[in-house]
């Protein structure tokens, strides 16, 4: 189980705010300095699944809206907050078999997607409508490898 995102007193996070696109290299580069390197492909992935959903899905693509991303790290969690200035986001399903298969009961509604960020974090949380996504990474759990190396 992974902690809560640290509160902004305890934690130094870092800010990073982008126009919506596709082309997500550098930023994706910029996150990833705090992720140690048996990590990064993994976190690579899902971050880049969340970003691609917020600049799509939530800005629908619009360069006049922004992305938002606050980032934090300790020796052991990593955080990451995004935000996008869309319309919200209701997880189609409230049934956890999303975070485990593609869901049989909801057919069609828990998507890849979802998926891969309930795969590669340990904490998957939307905020605000669904506005803003909280995710948590634990980096020195001795249960399990990164999935992709």
């Amino acid at each position: 189980m992974i902690a809560t995102s640290p509160s902004v007193q305890r934690q130094k996070w870092d800010t990073l705010s982008f126009v919506s696109t596709l082309y997500l290299q550098p930023v994706l580069d910029l996150l990833l300095k705090d992720v140690p390197a048996p990590w990064q492909a993994e976190v690579r992935l899902g971050l880049q699944e969340a970003l691609v959903n917020a600049a799509k899905h939530g800005n629908c693509l619009d360069p006049a809206k922004c992305i938002s991303v606050r980032h934090a790290a300790s020796a052991s969690q990593l955080w990451w907050v995004i935000a996008d200035q869309g319309g919200g986001f209701r997880h189609p399903c409230g049934c956890d078999d999303a975070k485990d298969s593609n869901c049989a009961t909801h057919p069609g509604e828990c998507g890849r997607g979802l998926y891969i960020l309930y795969q590669v974090f340990d904490q998957v949380t939307w905020y605000d409508g669904g506005r803003e996504l909280h995710l948590g990474k634990v980096v020195r759990q001795p249960r399990r490898l990164p999935l992709i190396r």
